[in-house]
């Protein structure tokens, strides 16, 4: 039998807490400045 892989499995739920964190900073945004577009997170990335 197949060893459970964890470190895949801590991997996969830190992208989904980033995913959520990011979200919600995207809805504060769009709260506090409802006028101005939010801004892109990939467009934060690039240099």
């Amino acid at each position: 039998m197949a060893k459970p892989n964890y470190q895949y499995d801590k991997r996969q739920r830190e992208l989904k807490k980033e995913r959520q964190q990011e979200e919600k900073r995207q809805k504060k945004l769009a709260r506090s400045a409802p006028d101005a577009p939010a801004p892109n997170a990939s467009e934060e990335q690039k240099p």
